[in-house]
């Protein structure tokens, strides 16, 4: 029996020797098969997923739009407040006169637009220029007589071909130069006189950077508690001014010397005794006598005023040392050799020459001293 059953066994043990066996994985390469042994390791190693999250997330912050009207699309309910600006009103035509008063004037007080005074319509000079022999000098028509006068659509083309006309090397000057401050759009512009005349105060012997910050926290002593920026309030009324103690107005960064500049500046308009209207209104002769008498407010700054602000279009300042340079690289001078040479306060061009060039320029020569700063680029932006 024993023999019988070792010979099954040994017959089943050779049978399944010689059954074929099942096909197995193709022999990998020895790079495959390096990385089939490291793959467990990587996968033990592996680290959580919230790291590749905050990555993205960074990413996407960098690379939002930074248009102004976009808003983020997460949170489209927490958009930052729009800061308050002065309406910008469309470009109105309106009767200009080169020696008058040319911009809109908005009262300190109360904000409305200042209406001036009545004056005889200025026959427009380019319209004359432009006149057929034939054409007659009387016009039957509305339109005609319209366009036969100066107005605020026609002032800066106007001026710009008196220049011309005048000296023919202001023609490269004004094509390369576009002065916006009597265009159309700029004498479109509302200008309230007590704001201007501060911000002159406040810019006087600092940089344009330095004036910009003063004047912000200048205005954001006068703004309510909600509003955490100078740019949410609106400039505050000569009454506010004049009431401010010195030393909370010299917390905006003010000397006490400017602190009381404008204090007393604020005194004079709240008082009537300087008013939109007059400066609306009367000649420039009385216009430089009563703002000179205020402190803080010299000939220069005067000038400035009555050119950016009033937008007076025959205005000139011969101690201004960027008109004297300008002037002097105009008519062929080397303005390097002259600064050099030195010369006290008229080191580029006596004041008596200045008058005389300027003189063949009226009644524009506000802008004859514009172009006469581009001349040497001197940067005006401050007063502009």
């Amino acid at each position: 029996m024993a023999a019988r059953r070792s010979a099954r066994v040994a017959a089943m043990v050779g049978a399944q020797l010689a059954e074929p066996a099942p096909p197995g994985p193709p022999p990998a390469s020895s790079r495959k098969r390096k990385a089939a042994a490291e793959a467990p390791a990587a996968e033990q190693t592996q680290e959580a997923p919230s790291t590749p999250r905050r990555k993205r997330t960074t990413k996407a912050k960098a690379d939002s739009p930074t248009s102004p009207t976009q808003a983020p699309a997460t949170a489209p309910t927490e958009e930052a407040p729009t800061p308050k600006s002065k309406p910008q009103p469309a470009a109105v035509t309106r009767l200009a006169d080169p020696r008058r008063t040319n911009a809109l004037l908005r009262s300190p007080k109360t904000s409305r637009i200042i209406a001036q005074a009545p004056v005889e319509p200025v026959p427009s000079k380019l319209r004359q220029a432009l006149k057929s022999p034939t054409e007659t000098v009387t016009t039957t028509t509305t339109a005609a007589a319209a366009a036969a006068l100066t107005t605020t659509a026609t002032l800066l083309e106007e001026a710009c071909a008196h220049l011309i006309k005048v000296d023919a090397r202001m023609k490269p000057l004004i094509a390369a130069h576009h002065c916006r401050i009597f265009s159309p759009a700029g004498l479109a512009e509302q200008v309230d006189p007590f704001e201007a005349l501060c911000s002159s105060i406040i810019s006087q012997q600092v940089s344009g950077a330095a004036a910009k910050s003063i004047k912000a926290r200048f205005i954001a002593l006068f703004s309510s508690p909600s509003n955490t920026t100078a740019t949410d309030a609106f400039f505050p009324g000569p009454a506010e001014v004049a009431a401010t103690p010195l030393d909370t107005l010299r917390t905006a960064g003010l000397s006490q010397r400017k602190s009381e500049y404008l204090q007393g500046l604020g005194a004079k308009f709240a008082s009537g005794e300087l008013t939109a209207q007059m400066l609306a209104d009367a000649p420039y002769e009385e216009i430089l006598e009563k703002l000179t008498a205020v402190r803080g407010l010299g000939k220069w700054s005067v000038e400035m005023f009555a050119c950016f602000a009033l937008k007076r279009m025959d205005v000139f300042s011969v101690g201004d040392l960027g008109v004297q340079r300008g002037m002097a690289a105009f008519v062929g001078r080397d303005v390097a050799k002259l600064k050099a040479k030195g010369g006290g306060k008229w080191k580029y061009m006596a004041e008596k020459e200045m008058v005389e060039v300027s003189e063949r320029f009226r009644p524009y020569r506000s802008l004859f001293m514009w172009y006469m700063w581009r001349v040497e680029e001197t940067d005006v932006s401050t007063m502009e």
